[in-house]
């Protein structure tokens, strides 16, 4: 009943919301004094934040029309480029970029966020790559004829996605997806595929939660599984194209991620209030259009959201050798030439600190030189791939890394058995854009864990599957 009374809801406080914005225009129509006197510009002001957190948010649009580099003006074009049921492939590629430019595969998170949520990722990538980005769609729009999703699934979609783009891609996964992009690679790594990923980037990524744990992780280790099978699983109702599907609704995903910062939103809000009470519409602007982008959620398959809370928060199956794929034990080893690039932010309050690098030290085979480790200094979850702190200073060592890891042939035919080595050196990014380069610096080659008996994924209840 948890979508039904969320749909309800919905419609009742998008009908406010309709309200508020008519009421917010009046005000500030010119033509009508009342907006100008007394308490006219705080309410108009209140009217429009209350209708822009209300207003019914559709699926957004990249919008990337062009990129600037230097003083020069480049056109982008977008393409859908493949479709499948639960996610596509969109292309883009600026006008003039050189016909060798690298190759990229950007992985977006199926968190309740649309893949926009990377927009900024995607802009800045696109100036010196051509960039595809996985397109995850809503899975209350994808009817049950589809079928289900699970993790098994979204490991063969990145396979293919990499296979249709080609030979010498590079990968780069945000957050969520580093579990399953690792795993896809160590698949491809095994069967010795023409088109594994040259490299490998993972930024904020829940590889090994156990490491520095924080409150999502604490969320997921408090409840045992059946908890959220039984409290956040909701069915898509009947207006829905995907109604009778089992999903974790994007809502509940949003509610909770509001719920960490609660306070940092109301105060976001209160700013952009007192903005439009001064008609300082421009910095107005800019928080409404994080806002749009940030409340515009989407559902997941329950089968999927489920193994994931199982397998990479309760049951560490990756870090711990128990992780498999189609009932195929997932064997690191196999990465032997891909390069991995791990980056972290220091103040990341979504993937602590140690999360994402511990994927360095569960490919023992892989050269050391093909091995990085980046910690950004003063830099949260979301600013590793967005804003100014990735593009001047994160960006360039993402590129930087790819350059000189190109293809996988350059790898070495076989690694050297792994020898135990000095711990690795934390490397940190420079304080600020204009700082000195960070230096590369080894990274720990461990002994190869012990293989431990595979474990078969859980399937959630009534999955046709």
């Amino acid at each position: 009943m948890i979508y039904q009374a969320y749909e309800m809801q919905r419609s009742m406080m998008a009908a406010a919301s309709s309200w508020a914005a008519i009421g917010a225009n009046l005000l500030n129509n010119p033509s009508l004094p009342m907006g100008y006197f007394g308490m006219g510009p705080a309410v108009a002001s209140a009217l429009q934040v209350f209708a822009g957190f209300y207003e019914h948010k559709g699926k957004p649009e990249f919008g990337i029309e062009a990129v600037v580099i230097g003083e020069e003006e480049f056109a982008v074009t977008e393409t859908v480029v493949l479709e499948k049921p639960y996610g596509g492939l969109r292309h883009f590629r600026r006008e003039g970029l050189p016909e060798d430019a690298p190759r990229m595969l950007v992985v977006a998170p199926m968190s309740g966020h649309y893949a926009t949520l990377l927009r900024g990722t995607v802009a800045r990538l696109i100036e010196n790559q051509e960039v595809w980005i996985t397109d995850w769609a809503d899975a209350k729009m994808v009817p049950l004829d589809a079928g289900p999703f699970d993790l098994d699934d979204y490991i063969d979609y990145l396979i293919d996605f990499v296979r249709f783009i080609g030979p010498d891609t590079h990968m780069l996964a945000v957050c969520q997806p580093s579990v399953p992009a690792f795993a896809a690679v160590a698949v491809m790594g095994a069967d010795n595929d023409p088109c594994r990923p040259a490299s490998l980037t993972m930024m904020g990524g829940p590889v090994d939660t156990r490491a520095s744990p924080t409150s999502v992780n604490d969320v997921a280790v408090t409840h045992p599984l059946s908890w959220f099978e039984d409290n956040v699983i909701a069915t898509v109702p009947g207006n829905y194209p995907g109604a009778g599907r089992e999903v974790y609704p994007g809502f509940l995903q949003l509610a909770g991620f509001i719920s960490m910062n609660l306070q940092s939103h109301i105060n976001s809000h209160y700013e952009m209030f007192k903005h439009l009470t001064v008609g300082d519409t421009d910095s107005a602007a800019g928080t409404k259009s994080f806002y749009d982008e940030y409340l515009s959620v989407c559902d997941m398959t329950a089968e999927f959201y489920l193994q994931t809370i199982e397998h990479v928060f309760q049951k560490h199956s990756l870090p711990k050798g128990e992780f498999v794929h189609r009932g195929k034990p997932i064997d690191p080893n196999a990465i032997r030439d891909t390069a991995l690039l791990a980056i972290e932010g220091e103040r990341d309050d979504i993937s602590g600190i140690g999360q994402t690098r511990a994927a360095l030290d569960l490919a023992p085979y892989l050269p050391e030189a093909r091995k990085k480790y980046l910690l950004a200094e003063d830099v949260g979850h979301y600013g590793i791939f967005n804003g100014s702190k990735w593009r001047k200073r994160i960006a360039p060592v993402v590129e930087e890394w790819i350059r000189a890891n190109a293809t996988v042939q350059t790898a070495a035919t076989a690694a050297p058995e792994p020898q135990a080595t000095e711990p690795l050196v934390t490397e940190t990014q420079a304080a600020g854009p204009d700082a000195a380069e960070a230096q590369a610096t080894t990274p720990e080659v461990t002994q190869p864990a012990p293989v431990t008996k595979p474990r078969r994924f859980r399937r959630k209840r009534g999955d046709a599957g």
